[in-house]
């Protein structure tokens, strides 16, 4: 598992700690929609240990330890930290687990899951982001991480097929290559558009019949778009 290794990355511990707070906080009151008011002790361990003033614009790093999402460019968000939280967890993955991840970003989420898994597959659709969020992570010491550009809906194969895997934009309907590459009985967290601008969380089970899915609760993403041809 990665590891923040330069001394003036660490988080300030007060700001991690009203951080965690909020996030406890919303996992009580959202539990009636997401199905559980608690997040796990490894989860907020993990959001604890990443650095996240180091994932966003200069300009908000004030802003870094707020329980809220925010802009890092190219059309682009930070995700609301107690929804990186819920995410994780609803993956329901060990320490010796392969993850993929669609939708890099500016590389927060794919450290989140460094901290907790064995190795991290991350794929980004617009190269600079792509670019700058590997150059981060290898600067902050995640070791286990390997990310490329490519279009998320088509996944990783060469990999496949994962423990889990995480997609941290809303895709219109889920993409069948990506059930393909889990594992039996792994699971995928996608936002799901519904039309309408509504969007629901959901988690996909692969099972041996027909996979099963679970919506969770509303949420708000950037799209997930396709390459262009």
């Amino acid at each position: 598992m990665g590891r923040v290794t330069s001394p003036d990355s660490a988080p300030d511990p007060e700001e991690v700690e009203r951080l965690l707070a909020d996030i406890r906080r919303e996992a009580r009151y959202a539990g009636s929609d997401a199905g559980r008011s608690t997040i796990t002790d490894s989860t907020l361990a993990a959001i604890a240990a990443v650095p996240r003033h180091r994932f966003v614009p200069e300009y908000l790093r004030d802003e870094a330890y707020s329980n809220h999402p925010l802009p890092i460019g190219h059309g682009q968000t930070i995700s609301q930290p107690y929804i990186v939280a819920l995410m994780t967890d609803l993956l329901e993955v060990d320490t010796a687990a392969t993850v993929m991840e669609v939708g890099t970003g500016c590389g927060y989420q794919t450290a989140v899951l460094a901290e907790l898994v064995r190795r991290v597959f991350t794929i980004e659709l617009v190269p600079p982001l792509a670019a700058e969020a590997l150059a981060r992570l290898r600067v902050l010491g995640y070791d286990n991480v390997e990310g490329r550009t490519g279009d998320g809906y088509a996944g990783w194969p060469e990999h496949a097929p994962y423990d889990g895997i995480i997609v941290t934009a809303a895709a219109a309907g889920i993409p069948p290559a990506l059930i393909d590459q889990l594992k039996p009985n792994a699971r995928l967290v996608i936002p799901v558009s519904e039309g309408g601008g509504y969007q629901t969380l959901t988690v996909v089970t692969r099972t041996a019949g027909e996979p099963k899915v679970e919506s969770i609760m509303p949420v708000a993403f950037v799209p997930l778009v396709h390459a262009s041809p």
